[in-house]
C-alpha cells in the first residue's frame, strides 16, 4: 500500500456513501422534491430513451468510482487518492463524473418528458462547471503540478476523445 493510501474496505465504504448521498441527492431527491420527477405524456421510444441514457450516464460513473478505489483513496475531496488518477474514464475525458452524471439527468429528462428537469439539469451542469474550474483545478494543481497540467493539455474536461490518452497510467 503506497504511503497515503486508504485501506480497500474504507475506501469501498466511503466511495458507496459518497456515491449515495450525493447521487441519491442530487440525481433522485431533490428532482424528486421539485415535483419533476414525475411521468408527463411521451411517447415511448422517448421514455425508452431516456432509461438508455440513465444506463449509459452510469457506466462512468461507476467506473470512475472503481479507479478511485484502485488508486487508494475515494472521489470524495477530502479523502481522494495519493496519486493522479488517470486510468479508464479519465483517459478520455478529465471529469467523467460529472459528465456521467449529466447524461443520468439527460435520461430522466427524456424519461419523466419533462422542461422542469431540464431546467434542473442545466443548473446541475453550471454548478459543475463552476466546482470544476474554481476548486477542483486549482487543488489538483497544487497538489500534482506537471503532470497534472500536462494531463489537462491532453484530455478535454467534458468532451470525451475518440481515442485513449497514452499518457501514464
Amino acid at each position: 500500500m503506497e504511503i497515503g493510501q486508504m485501506p480497500r474496505a474504507k475506501a469501498v465504504a466511503g466511495s458507496v456513501a459518497w456515491f449515495i448521498a450525493v447521487g441519491g441527492t442530487f440525481g433522485c431527491l431533490l428532482p424528486y422534491l421539485s415535483g419533476d420527477w414525475h411521468f408527463h405524456p411521451a411517447p415511448l421510444a422517448v421514455r425508452v430513451a431516456g432509461v438508455i441514457l440513465i444506463g449509459a450516464g452510469l457506466i462512468p460513473l461507476l467506473l470512475s468510482f472503481a479507479d478511485f478505489i484502485q488508486a487508494g483513496g475515494t472521489p470524495v475531496p477530502v479523502a481522494s487518492p495519493p496519486r493522479l488518477v488517470l486510468s479508464g474514464c479519465y483517459r478520455y475525458v478529465r471529469n467523467p463524473i460529472y459528465v456521467g452524471f449529466v447524461v443520468v439527468l439527460g435520461g430522466e429528462i427524456l424519461l419523466f418528458w419533462s422542461a422542469g428537469l431540464l431546467r434542473y439539469t442545466i443548473v446541475a451542469w453550471a454548478v459543475g462547471i463552476a466546482a470544476v474550474r474554481w476548486y477542483e483545478e486549482p487543488v489538483l494543481t497544487r497538489k500534482f503540478g506537471a503532470p497534472y497540467l500536462e494531463y489537462r493539455r491532453a484530455v478535454r474536461g467534458w468532451i470525451p476523445r475518440v481515442r485513449p490518452w497514452a499518457g501514464p497510467c
